[in-house]
């Protein structure tokens, strides 16, 4: 698989990475550690250089993402995140320069590495400067226990600050045909500043897959049960958005999901998003978009499409809504 540069600052990834939260958060049961572990080394052997975890998805994903690199860490970046007290999302935000230092003291050791690639402020923390916190991951990058600076859902303001004091490589939020809203004032910024951008739920939380319909029921703990989106009304309505999408995939002797994949790449060359899977068949879907080509008649379609089917429902609860672009 190719690579893309992310940012002005050195940091390279393969086009298509590898987002670990669904092995252990978000989406019910946990995967078994043994199987993640066999799924993050098949991703690597093919193509996958970019493995995506965070303090908040619980200890043992750390652990399994730095267990399974190990034959191959220095050819591979390894992301994570601080933000949350304990590390837990529910306890709330706490970016203060004291706790993203034991954060990073302790995912390192859970990652069985010397130096985090890219660690990312998981979300903005209104009680704590953005100055503060830039500035403590300016002096964890300065002693060589971080290589690249990140944040994530963060807004204009916030990311300007941010980058004042010590450069982003990356922004991560979330992104796709699905979730555009980033296009508005997010994407001119990250240009104009040199900073790549790293798109999650490229698949829209697996609505784009077309796996996902009015009859779909999702298991306890999978965080879609609370969301607008996936609301029955909302989900029958939005089915419409992705049997047109199906329609174009066919003509490319794709699938959705590749053809949500791709569109993300053809937006611009800095963008490389990181689809999570617990399965290895869809892991291989998920790189084969890499390799899917659409013309400028292709995306001028796909255009018309989103156009004339918008998005039935909010992504998020309005109290999650109040976490993100700060």
């Amino acid at each position: 698989m190719h690579k893309r540069k992310i940012g002005s600052n050195g940091l390279e990834v393969s086009a298509i990475g590898l987002g670990c939260m669904g092995l252990t958060f978000g989406y019910g049961t946990a995967t078994d550690k043994a199987d993640a572990i066999k799924l993050i080394r098949a991703a690597f052997e093919r193509g996958v250089t970019h493995f995506d975890s965070a303090e908040a998805y619980g200890q043992v994903n750390e652990e399994m993402v730095g267990e399974a690199v190990q034959p191959f860490r220095e050819q591979i970046v390894i992301a994570t995140k601080f933000g949350f007290k304990g590390g837990t999302p529910a306890a709330g935000l706490d970016s203060r320069p004291e706790r993203i230092r034991q954060v990073a003291e302790e995912s390192l050791k859970r990652l069985k590495t010397d130096c985090i690639d890219l660690f990312y402020q998981h979300r903005v923390d209104p009680n704590v400067p953005m100055e503060d916190v830039a500035g403590a991951v300016r002096d964890l990058i300065t002693e060589g226990k971080v290589k690249y600076f990140g944040m994530c859902e963060a807004g204009v303001d916030a990311i300007r600050r941010a980058h004042a004091v010590q450069p982003l490589s990356a922004l991560q939020s979330e992104y796709s045909m699905f979730t555009r809203e980033p296009e508005q004032v997010i994407m001119p910024t990250l240009e104009a500043l040199g900073i790549g951008f790293i798109p999650f739920s490229p698949l829209g939380k697996g609505f784009l897959t077309g796996k996902i319909n009015a009859g779909t029921t999702f298991s306890n703990g999978d965080v879609r049960n609370n969301l607008p989106r996936f609301a029955d009304g909302a989900r029958e309505a939005n089915h419409h958005l992705v049997t047109l999408i199906g329609e174009i995939a066919h003509r490319k002797q794709a699938i959705p999901a590749q053809i949500a994949l791709a569109w993300l790449l053809a937006q611009k060359p800095w963008i490389a998003p990181i689809p999570g899977t617990t399965k290895l068949h869809r892991l291989e879907e998920n790189v084969g978009g890499a390799t899917v080509e659409l013309t400028v008649e292709d995306l001028r379609e796909l255009g018309e499409v989103l156009a004339e089917v918008p998005v039935q429902g909010e992504r998020y609860t309005a109290q999650m809504m109040k976490t993100i672009n700060r």
